[in-house]
């Protein structure tokens, strides 16, 4: 369980470019397939997070809200944003969403889905539907 507070949702790796190398430490620490470790987890420095695979790995993915996550590595995670550097030129939210949470809230994956305390994100299915598929085609 995480505690209440304001959490950067999204790809990990855009605002975790310091600690990725850690991150990977952790969702790989002892796996001996190609596949990861997913849940909350905590660096060593005390800070702690969740992350979560998504379903068909990169891409554009939406929320019951309609608010986008792009998605570069895989996965989609959450963090404190207290504990971020966002002074960083490589740190950057844009790619993901700042969400307050009101209560200590738990993390979960669930085939495609993924929740983030009251966020709900369906990994199943892509932002870029056969529909704006088509539309590109026909252009």
């Amino acid at each position: 369980m995480l505690p209440a507070g304001e959490y950067y949702v999204g790809d990990l790796c855009y605002v975790m470019h310091d600690e990725w190398d850690e991150v990977c430490s952790l969702l790989f620490k002892g796996r001996t397939d190609q596949g990861c470790n997913q849940g909350e987890f905590m660096l060593k420095d005390g800070r702690r997070f969740a992350i979560f695979n998504t379903k068909y790995g990169d891409g554009g993915y939406r929320d019951q809200f309609n608010n986008n996550y792009d998605v570069d590595a895989g996965s989609i995670g959450c963090i404190l944003i207290k504990d971020l550097d966002l002074n960083s030129d490589e740190n950057y939210t844009s790619g993901g969403n700042v969400i307050k949470m009101e209560k200590d809230f738990n993390s979960l994956r669930v085939d495609g889905t993924l929740t983030f305390g009251h966020i709900v994100i369906d990994t199943d299915g892509s932002l870029y539907d056969e529909e704006e598929e088509e539309e590109e085609y026909n252009d």
